[in-house]
């Protein structure tokens, strides 16, 4: 069993409140950190130039377009949060000045669900009686919101952090000296890709290969794309002179 259904566990579990999960952000920052990393790696190869360069940029790389991440998640998450804010003082509004009108959406939504005569009644009842659980009740039955919130600022961090993390994987092989070519970078991206794969499925029905296959393939298509088109460019400009 995922978890114990002894009464002091389940209260103590509920007590705590409901676990908010920032995975998303995580392999949001994690991919796009190293996809972009690769990107520039790629091309500064290809254009010749020493490890040196390649650390400079990448290093710039990650900490501008991982700031940059991090604050357009942040601001993300906020806007979806003070909109949530929004509905719910509109909700409650309506609650306090047209109680029966409110109880009438609750009789359709619940009606739709199944509830007939005295059960529905009831239900309706018993949803309208604390406002604090009619509230909830419309923000999720009819605007689809969740019951808690997510942290724009724990949200930014998790973006942040694995856009750092993951996106300085392709630079290692320079921190260290080895052989400086894009295919190594791309090895090291491509493992990347895949243990993050292999890590969120932790939290998915999947298996942990299959998940690590899929995302895998996912990133490495995106960081293929990257290398495209920077050796396009790179053939235009040798094309032009530059």
């Amino acid at each position: 069993m995922e978890h114990s259904h002894h009464p002091d566990d389940i209260a103590a579990r509920l007590a705590s409140g409901p676990k908010i999960n920032y995975l998303r952000d995580w392999i949001y920052g994690g991919i796009d950190g190293a996809v972009t990393t690769f990107a520039i790696v790629a091309g500064v190869i290809g254009a010749e130039l020493s490890a040196g360069i390649v650390l400079i940029l990448g290093v710039a790389n990650l900490v501008a377009d991982g700031f940059s991440m991090a604050a357009s998640n942040y601001s993300g998450t906020k806007a979806e949060n003070d909109d949530c804010n929004r509905i719910r003082q509109i909700e409650l509004r309506h609650i306090r000045n047209d109680p029966e009108g409110e109880r009438e959406e609750l009789r359709q939504i619940y009606r739709a669900k199944g509830f007939e005569g005295e059960e529905l009644e009831e239900m309706v009842k018993l949803l309208s009686a604390h406002e604090e659980v009619w509230v909830q009740t419309m923000l999720s039955e009819e605007y689809g919101l969740p019951n808690v919130q997510r942290s724009a600022g724990m949200a930014a961090l998790a973006t942040f952090i694995a856009f750092i993390i993951c996106g300085a994987v392709p630079l290692v092989p320079f921190i260290l000296g080895l052989e400086a070519s894009a295919m190594t970078a791309a090895y090291a991206t491509g493992v990347v890709f895949f243990i993050i794969g292999a890590m969120k499925a932790k939290w998915s029905t999947q298996s942990w290969y299959y998940s690590g296959l899929e995302t895998f393939i996912i990133g490495m298509g995106a960081a293929g794309m990257a290398y495209g088109i920077g050796v396009l460019l790179r053939g235009l400009a040798s094309g032009a002179g530059v």
